[in-house]
């Protein structure tokens, strides 16, 4: 076991730290994705966090993060709870897929590939606007669908480390013609079971910096609460043309590794 180089506890630290989770609790409460595509990033540059150690701080601190998210949004109902089981079982799976399947296939590849599907993502969600009054009911079509999304999406978190809701949300809105408040209330709860479980191995490893994972989680719970309110409050288009913008932002970051693996092959 290799033993991580861990940041200084220095009032920056915290104040990183503290930073870091209040923006991606706003984020997470806002579009119903956990947060790891902020936290990783700034760790990383901020805090000179190895890539992997960063992303397993991450997923700890998403826990509690996706705990408040879903509270908030269940409280008005706009959580589906069956279906986001169903993800979730289907995601956990996927996940021993992707990582099997990691070191047989091209990252690189993957990456574009995904870039791709996130740019369909971001053109549709231009053209698709979301009924504030539909629900994801269980069907004979739609249960199955939702362990395929589940499966695909564990797939892709274990093969590319992204979060279940960048797919999750997106593919509820527009396969399935999901309320946007319910799809990013489903999409919270399907992560709190994949993230404890993908934690308590990373605890195993070593690969935790729990002090950090704490104070971004708390930080993080302060306004996520006030993301989910505002989602509440934003009329659906604008509210998919702020999602379109945040998916910009991810697509860019995986333009960018995509092209610093090619420079390394």
């Amino acid at each position: 076991m290799i033993e991580q180089t861990r940041p200084p506890r220095s009032a920056r630290y915290y104040t990183v730290c503290i930073g870091v989770g209040l923006l991606a609790g706003l984020l997470s409460g806002l579009f119903g994705v956990g947060g790891g595509t902020v936290i990783v990033p700034l760790l990383v540059l901020l805090l000179a966090f190895d890539q992997r150690f960063a992303a397993g701080t991450s997923l700890a601190a998403i826990v509690p993060t996706a705990s408040v998210g879903v509270i908030t949004y269940a409280i008005d109902g706009h959580v589906a709870w069956i279906p986001a089981l169903i993800l979730a079982a289907g995601a956990v799976g996927g996940a021993q897929i992707g990582t099997w399947l990691l070191p047989r296939l091209s990252q690189t590849a993957l990456r574009w590939a995904f870039v791709a599907f996130l740019v369909a993502v971001i053109v549709s969600l231009y053209f698709v606007i979301p009924s504030r009054d539909a629900e994801l009911e269980l069907t004979l079509v739609t249960g199955p669908g939702l362990a395929l999304l589940g499966l695909i999406t564990g797939i892709l978190a274990g093969l590319l480390g992204v979060g279940g809701g960048i797919i999750v949300v997106p593919a509820l809105l527009l396969f399935f013609g999901t309320s946007d408040l319910v799809a990013r209330g489903t999409s919270l709860l399907m992560m709190i079971p994949t993230a404890i479980s993908g934690t308590v191995g990373n605890l195993r490893r070593s690969n935790v910096d729990l002090s950090a994972a704490a104070c971004i989680g708390i930080a993080a719970c302060t306004t996520t609460a006030l993301g989910a309110f505002l989602a509440k409050l934003i009329d659906p288009f604008v509210g998919n043309v702020l999602f379109s913008l945040f998916l910009v932002f991810i697509a860019s970051q995986m333009a960018v590794k995509a092209v610093r693996g090619r420079r390394q092959r």
